[in-house]
């Protein structure tokens, strides 16, 4: 199993959420984060941003689900068909091992 952990734009993340559910992948978990990039935060006119809100998506699945799931994330979170600085970053990790807590049950 992988992880799929997504830093999103808020406003991308009913768009995502959404496209997932419709595509068969309907488990995640959603958290409002805050944080800055590559880009050191944001000048808008002369108020500067230090950290900017964005929504973290937090997705566990099946190895031959990670590249179907990737591919919609990676097209649906984008801003544009160039994308722009702050569209997210998506990280892929190993899942160990995963209980289920009503049951006591490991899932792998």
């Amino acid at each position: 199993m992988k992880m799929i952990q997504a830093i999103i734009r808020v406003e991308k993340t009913e768009e995502v959420s959404e496209a997932l559910l419709i595509a068969g992948f309907p488990a995640m978990t959603k958290v409002d984060v805050y944080g800055r990039g590559k880009q050191r935060g944001l000048q808008v006119g002369t108020v500067f941003y230090d950290e900017l809100p964005k929504t973290l998506l937090i997705i566990v699945a099946e190895e031959e689900n990670v590249e179907a799931i990737l591919d919609i994330i990676l097209t649906v979170a984008k801003t544009s068909d160039s994308g722009n600085y702050g569209d997210g970053r998506v990280f892929v990790s190993e899942v160990g091992e995963a209980y289920t807590i009503s049951t006591k049950k490991a899932e792998l």
